[in-house]
């Protein structure tokens, strides 16, 4: 008998693209049989628990459970979801990817083979909407200027890494190294992972274990997600502050440098060509990753779209974590 197997999934206003991710794991070679889907939905007014509802009536061989999060939070959605699974192994999926036909095989086959005391795999990132600029912010987000060494975003190299999205592990687990911190609003992955590191766990990423990741629309969502990141990393990193990672550390210290280069430029010259200097080379980077994309894409705006992609990014990560150093944490329920 094939092992079964829960996948857990946080849900608020998810309508455009539940249906993507259930049509996914209806499609998987795993046998349907051995799955549980519990989707934790924090009070979605958009339709969402309705399109579930009218999926599983004409899918009826997938088990699938929806249950209240009245907190409303990523971290507490999991832990509610998983307390109502039922099975060994946990995959963490959202409702906002498509895991490839193979996605649960490869990853049990991993846990299996003991690569990892948790496992995950690749986006495979797409556009949030069909236009240009939804276009640029997918490649922006594959791309190493715009993410470091996030390896998940962009590798084809299997390695021992610090996180992975979407992460598979034993139930056991959790036994020893506690549930997902429902203090953190955003980062809650990575600190569950550090949290596994410290045990003596391994992360493992494997690029042959993908899901597509629908990356955001416009610019106005990029930011707000990227401001998030930044607020909320600095709270994880004030418990792991040797967490820290050099493409973590370098937005803040870019918008600190320009703050204080602009507040001296009209009084010495020095800062004028500092200045100067570093915003040509920013500037210029970036139209080069630009250009690199829009000719792999075969799309001339991307040229302007992914450079403007990539500052909001930067920026956005930049100025929330500078805010998250005097802002004391709060707990945002929206």
């Amino acid at each position: 008998m094939p092992i079964k197997v829960s996948i857990i999934v946080p849900c608020y206003n998810e309508r455009p693209t539940i249906y993507l991710l259930l049509d996914a794991l209806y499609e998987q070679t795993y046998p349907q049989s051995a799955i549980e889907v519990i989707i934790a939905d924090g009070g979605s007014t958009d339709g969402t628990r309705q399109a579930i509802t009218e999926w599983h009536t004409s899918h009826p061989d997938l088990e699938i459970m929806v249950i209240d999060n009245p907190d409303r939070t990523i971290p507490a959605a999991l832990n509610a979801a998983i307390k109502a699974s039922s099975s060994e192994i946990i995959i963490r999926l959202d409702a906002h990817a498509r895991p490839h036909p193979t996605y649960v095989e490869r990853i049990l086959a991993a846990l299996s083979e003991g690569r990892g005391q948790n496992v995950g795999g690749a986006w495979d990132i797409r556009p949030g909407r069909d236009h240009w600029v939804a276009r640029s912010i997918a490649a922006a987000a594959s791309h190493p200027i715009g993410v470091g060494d996030a390896l998940y975003r962009h590798s084809d190299q299997a390695a021992y890494v610090d996180t992975v999205p979407f992460g598979a592990f034993n139930r056991k687990l959790l036994d020893q190294v506690g549930m997902f911190d429902e203090t953190l609003l955003t980062n809650e992955d990575y600190e569950f992972n550090t949290r596994i590191r410290q045990s003596g766990g391994k992360i493992w990423f494997d690029p042959q274990i993908r899901s597509i990741y629908y990356a955001r629309p416009d610019l106005k969502a990029l930011a707000r997600q990227y401001w998030r990141y930044g607020y909320w990393k600095v709270q994880m990193l004030r418990r792991y502050p040797a967490t820290i990672r050099w493409r973590q550390a370098l937005p803040p210290l870019f918008v600190v440098t320009l703050i204080v280069l602009l507040l001296l430029a009209p009084f010495l010259i020095l800062a004028q060509w500092f200045l100067s200097a570093l915003t040509g080379i920013y500037l210029f980077i970036l139209l080069l990753a630009g250009l690199q994309l829009a000719i792999k894409h075969g799309e001339g705006a991307m040229i302007i779209g992914v450079p403007t992609a990539i500052a909001t990014m930067h920026f956005t990560w930049g100025t929330g974590f500078l805010w998250g150093l005097f802002v004391p944490q709060k707990q945002n329920k929206g």
